[in-house]
């Protein structure tokens, strides 16, 4: 199969691409930048130069592919605070590969997040069939899963807010170590109760090429294996590796603790992918998240 995946250098796509090739697909690549397109050269990837405001290329390398896996946000602006601008670009994007793909049957991946359910007060686990009405990113998540009636085989992986391997520099567990890095404590908020769920990088890139293949037009996919790891765990971990303190924040002073990312280390996320696994045979086979952060890579200092 021939497939155009968006976000291809990025932290998923890296492990995206050699699952794709190992099980015998082509794949071509987005690249916004000429270290991108170099670097998934190297790795046999077909370059498209272009990114989510380029709707002519998506439209294009989408009509020309067997199937895509959307994978590519707009994370700086996300970070910048316009989370607004980010999510409609991600909706434009789709909406131009959708227009590409409409009658053909072919198989569109999309991304979306757990956290959604978080930041929208869902309570208890959140399971697949849990279906928001709108709101930021879950606009794009609706329109992917609807356009199942367009002849389209669209599928959407909500990610957890963590996912991990040493292939991970710019995700939650790195901002985490960042600020502790910075402040001197890693931090908690609270009591340190509210959970995350997490996925290894390499059993994600795994679901993406099984929901590529096998999933059921208008399928929601959690690409979970950890249902819930606390914040408070996971801050003694990175605690423990930079011989800081692990200690709690209290509420009123998380902003100027976290910064940006305050509102994202105070969800409460729990999470499961039974379903899932039950509907693609996806087993996840790595290291869950706190086994991970003791490896140590994510505490490699680059000389």
């Amino acid at each position: 199969m021939r497939v155009f995946v968006t976000g291809a250098s990025g932290h998923v796509g890296s492990a995206v691409i050699p699952e794709l090739q190992a099980a015998g697909h082509q794949v071509v690549g987005l690249a916004r930048s000429d270290a991108s397109a170099a670097a998934l050269a190297a790795r046999g990837v077909e370059v498209r130069r272009g990114d989510l405001d380029s709707l002519d290329v998506l439209h294009d390398a989408s009509a020309d592919a067997d199937g895509v896996i959307h994978l590519a946000f707009k994370h700086d602006a996300m970070i910048a605070g316009d989370l607004e601008g980010a999510a409609v670009a991600d909706l434009a994007a789709t909406r131009a590969i959708a227009d590409a793909l409409a009658g053909t049957g072919k198989p569109l991946v999309g991304t979306s997040g757990t956290g959604m359910l978080a930041l929208a007060d869902h309570q208890g686990i959140g399971t697949e069939d849990v279906v928001l009405p709108g709101g930021y990113r879950v606009d794009t998540e609706n329109l992917t899963i609807e356009l199942a009636g367009q002849g389209i085989r669209s599928s959407v992986l909500r990610l957890p807010p963590t996912v991990h391997s040493s292939l991970d520099k710019h995700g939650f567990v790195p901002t985490l170590i960042g600020i502790a890095r910075a402040k001197g404590v890693s931090g908690y908020i609270g009591d340190g109760a509210n959970v995350w769920p997490a996925g290894h990088t390499l059993d994600v890139a795994r679901l993406y090429r099984l929901a590529l293949e096998h999933a059921p037009a208008g399928s929601r996919l959690h690409a979970v294996d950890d249902e819930g790891v606390s914040l408070r765990q996971i801050a003694e971990a990175i605690g423990r590796h930079l011989g800081v303190p692990a200690a709690s924040i209290a509420p009123e002073n998380a902003d100027d603790h976290f910064g940006w990312f305050a509102r994202f280390a105070a969800i409460n996320n729990p999470a499961s992918s039974a379903r899932t696994q039950q509907l693609l045979d996806w087993k996840p086979e790595h290291p869950g998240l706190l086994a991970d952060i003791d490896e140590g890579h994510y505490f490699a200092v680059s000389s």
